[in-house]
């Protein structure tokens, strides 16, 4: 495809990469982003344009009709993430309400595609490896809004003519990462040589750098794929071999205290996807 992409949550841990993924295509991109984020947007070639708003979950169809005006595809990768409080938070409904808006107003606007991001815990997460054709079961109000978004949007934007991907996103790392997040906490305790306590690290998990998972997300948005697609490695490791990784860039794995913090009773044994 050869027209402009639209990119929600363009400053976000996701976000961020797919537009610089975008840029290494050479695609026009117009971003939305919140009011007074702009120092957050990175200059990237093919910006051509930025729409700001104080809340867009809380803008209606027009809006985003009019947004959307001259958009071929649109990545919406805008959500309420903050660690320890978007799983259960009930702005996730809001996010939820104001994707169904987007769409709307997308196919008001002649959109031809669009792709949103999810996550593995939309899937009955129980069974371990996880396709695209694993049952759903969310089981916390983010999963759930997620799969909702999934459910209306994959049922109704094909009946408006407009194609529609969903890239479930597994257990990403990198730049740009909360520093409350995994990877950040296990770097900075150990770059001052303080002891990172850790569970039993036995679980298996499914992680993946952001920045190759921009790539990805930004392959789908530019190819035919349509329905979900997870967005993973595919590798199966351990917390305690996925720690140990992290350790090894500093030398410190003495300072790696395993089984210091309690093990989590909804925490599932294992997270891993197959593309």
């Amino acid at each position: 495809m050869s027209g402009k992409v639209l990119v929600t949550g363009a400053t976000g841990f996701v976000g961020r990469q797919v537009l610089r993924a975008l840029a290494n295509q050479g695609l026009p991109t117009r971003v939305v982003i919140r009011d007074g984020t702009d120092a957050r947007l990175e200059a990237v070639q093919g910006l051509d344009s930025v729409m700001t708003t104080a809340d867009l979950f809380a803008e209606n169809a027009q809006w985003w009709a009019n947004v959307c005006d001259g958009i071929d595809t649109i990545v919406h990768a805008a959500w309420y993430a903050e660690p320890g409080k978007y799983l259960h938070s009930p702005k996730n409904m809001d996010c939820l309400l104001g994707t169904l808006h987007m769409a709307r107003g997308a196919a008001m606007a002649g959109v031809r595609r669009v792709v949103g991001l999810g996550t593995c815990l939309e899937y009955d997460v129980r069974q371990g490896m996880l396709t695209v054709e694993t049952p759903l079961n969310p089981n916390t109000p983010y999963a759930g809004a997620k799969a909702a978004a999934y459910t209306a949007l994959a049922s109704w934007l094909p009946t408006q003519g407009v194609e529609f991907a969903w890239c479930r996103l597994f257990y990403l790392y990198g730049e740009g990462e909360d520093e409350r997040r995994l990877v950040p906490y296990l770097r900075a305790k150990l770059a001052v040589g303080e002891p990172a306590e850790l569970t039993s690290g036995n679980q298996i998990r499914d992680f993946l750098d952001v920045r190759e998972a921009g790539h990805m997300i930004v392959n789908v948005a530019l190819g035919a794929r349509q329905g979900a697609v997870n967005i993973c490695s595919g590798v199966p490791i351990t917390v305690r071999a996925f720690a140990h990784t992290i350790a090894e860039e500093l030398g410190r794995h003495d300072l790696l205290r395993f089984a210091a913090r309690p093990e989590s009773v909804i925490d599932p044994p294992c997270v891993v996807g197959v593309r």
